[in-house]
């Protein structure tokens, strides 16, 4: 028997116009119901698709509201079903603002589980004239329920994408999201078409690496803050914005890892926090980029001072494995090394 499972988590997708803007309560369940087999002829590549059972989240979410305890709520909702239902594709229906990190938090956490898990949304709610949700929805089951798919991916305007190399692109535009640094997973075909699969879809993205956690501990919320360099920014304003000290920096630089280097105390800055124990992490503000610190005297800089690269991972990805790597208890050096190695395809191998 082919069967899905569908958590609705929150968002737009669920959404109804009030006076206070748009709200959950949208019949979530009757839409499905009509959409999908058995009211409804299978669209293509769901033919064996016998049967769909739909959870709501409680409370839902906002995903602009989204922190870590609200991934470790989802995760513990898939995991849950699971359990019972052993294999089971699971959709997940989320909100785009903050969908790319979800998908990466959950990539993380639900690593190596058997069932695959595909998480997609709308730009407008269900009941908006030319809404996406329809073609969003049947394509997350059609990947769902594909047999390809290996751990967790993210469906959105005809694309597939693995779950932890997923970017917001746009806010209105209905190809919402990008892969910037690896291929998709699929494409859809126009009018019924076969779709494009990826030749190596499983090793582009969506795949467990043997560094991944089995048993997870809980994702919790911990103090990881991004900064972005700008032309003009201080030795001094970059030291006040790290008083006190979080537990990790996200620090967003030029190109391939550069920062203004010869701004005086910029880099003591950063390196003082390293001494403290904060992990310092370099990302690129470019969405195509692999962070080299050490091409440029501007960025070999902040690596002498132990600064770490995030290699070619998006930002959301970044931030959730920092937030994943903490809640496992790793700190300082410890967690540092453990940004540069890989959990579920987030990140290319070293070359």
């Amino acid at each position: 028997m082919g069967s899905v499972h569908i958590i609705y988590t929150g968002g737009t997708i669920g959404m109804v116009d009030s006076p206070q803007g748009l709200v959950p309560g949208a019949d979530l369940a009757g839409w499905l119901a009509g959409l999908l087999p058995p009211s409804r002829p299978p669209a293509p590549g769901l033919e064996a698709l016998e049967s769909t059972s739909l959870a709501a989240l409680e409370p839902l979410i906002d995903s602009s509201n989204a922190t870590p305890e609200s991934w470790q709520s989802i995760v513990e909702a898939v995991r849950a079903h699971a359990a019972d239902h052993p294999g089971e594709p699971i959709v997940i229906l989320h909100g785009t603002d903050t969908m790319a990190y979800t998908s990466a938090a959950l990539s993380y956490a639900l690593a190596g589980m058997e069932a695959p898990v595909v998480i997609t949304g709308s730009q407008l709610p269900l009941g908006a004239e030319g809404s996406d949700a329809e073609a969003n929805v049947l394509g997350a089951v059609r990947a769902a329920v594909s047999g390809r798919v290996i751990g967790v991916a993210l469906f959105f305007g005809g694309l597939l994408l693995a779950g932890g190399r997923a970017t917001k692109s746009s806010s209105w535009d209905f190809a919402g999201f990008a892969s910037p640094m690896a291929p998709p997973l699929a494409r859809t075909g126009s009018d019924g078409a076969p779709w494009e699969w990826s030749e190596n879809h499983g090793a582009s993205g969506a795949s467990t690496s043997p560094t991944a956690w089995t048993e997870p501990r809980p994702y919790a919320r911990h103090d990881v803050v991004v900064l972005d360099m700008a032309p003009g920014i201080t030795g001094a304003r970059l030291s006040a914005l790290l008083d006190p000290l979080p537990e990790a920096v996200i620090l967003r630089a030029f190109g391939v890892g550069n920062v203004p280097s010869d701004e005086p105390g910029l880099t003591e800055a950063i390196a003082r926090a390293i001494r403290a124990g904060t992990a310092v992490f370099v990302a690129s503000q470019c969405h195509q980029a692999e962070v080299l610190l050490g091409h440029y005297a501007t960025g070999d800089a902040i690596a002498r001072a132990g600064a770490v690269g995030t290699a070619d991972m998006t930002l959301e990805a970044a931030y959730a494995k920092a937030q994943f790597l903490l809640a496992q208890g790793l700190a300082g050096t410890a967690l540092a090394e453990a940004m540069g190695r890989p959990i579920a395809g987030e990140l290319s191998p070293r070359r």
